[in-house]
């Protein structure tokens, strides 16, 4: 039998944007540059940051969280208007993820907390999250039984450390995500460990090693799950379904409500 349909090649070039949900630039180059040594060649790299003054420089409680929802969703409409392929909302919240699905017309929009857990999924049974304080677990916690894992998650370590402070001191992160996926796989019984912050980017490896089971980082989760996506979408016309639950507002009511019709609320962008 001969399978065959009509399609672009798997390198056709892609573009996928990573949002760092804050009114800050400071993770948008390290970040990018981090995104840019995993990336297919084919694919063009976008990380920007809000224009957003006052700002917090996290998102660890929900109040913060509230904040940058409208933003969020502006850039969303903004990625589909620039024909960019796939947005990464990236915090391991998944902060207005949803909403922002609503509203990006073709874009492809991914986020840190799921693409990790459909990755865990697919290699393990049950899998551990480390957080950074138990303040986000039940939050956390939430967003996993929302993704209908719930009986996945082995437990949710805490690290007693805030989001500011894991790259301060990268020794001491890397030796207290040791201490916590190890006890998560002795006590716990984890089969894979899920990094809870898209700050603890870059210490999977070192983990990995020393637990010896699948570690998996955020960032890089959401931006290969974003690639991969993107790239389906150019090879098999996959596009974000646009019925039912999925319909977006009518461009009529927009216009009739004035909405998205100011400046895109992005004060910083880098490309790779």
């Amino acid at each position: 039998m001969n399978h065959q349909f009509k399609g672009e090649p798997v390198d056709v070039p892609v573009s996928i944007r990573w949002l760092n949900p804050i009114g800050s630039a400071a993770w948008d180059t390290p970040i990018g540059e981090m995104l840019h040594s995993i990336k297919q060649p084919a694919t063009n790299v976008e990380v920007v940051s809000f224009d957003m003054t006052p700002t917090p420089s996290h998102l660890e409680y929900r109040s913060y969280e509230a904040l940058i929802y409208e933003r969020t969703i502006a850039v969303a409409r903004d990625s589909a208007q620039q024909g960019v392929d796939a947005l990464i909302v990236g915090c391991f919240y998944d902060p207005a993820l949803e909403a922002a699905r609503e509203i990006s017309a073709e874009t492809v929009v991914v986020a840190p907390c799921q693409a990790s857990i459909q990755i865990a999924a697919n290699l393990a049974n049950r899998f551990s999250v480390i957080v950074g304080r138990e303040k986000w677990i039940e939050q956390m916690t939430e967003r996993v039984r929302a993704y209908g894992q719930i009986d996945r998650l082995a437990s949710m370590r805490p690290l007693g450390m805030g989001v500011v402070d894991f790259q301060a001191d990268p020794a001491f992160t890397r030796r207290r995500i040791i201490e916590e996926a190890q006890r998560a796989v002795s006590e716990d019984r984890a089969e894979a460990i899920i990094l809870g912050c898209t700050l603890e980017f870059g210490f999977f490896d070192a983990v990995q090693q020393a637990v010896g089971v699948p570690v998996i980082d955020p960032v890089v989760a959401a931006f290969k799950m974003a690639e991969a996506l993107a790239k389906f979408k150019k090879q098999f016309g996959w596009k974000p379904s646009r019925v039912w639950s999925c319909e977006p507002p009518p461009e009529a009511e927009l216009r009739e409500f004035g909405l998205f019709q100011g400046p895109v609320p992005i004060a910083n962008s880098v490309s790779f």
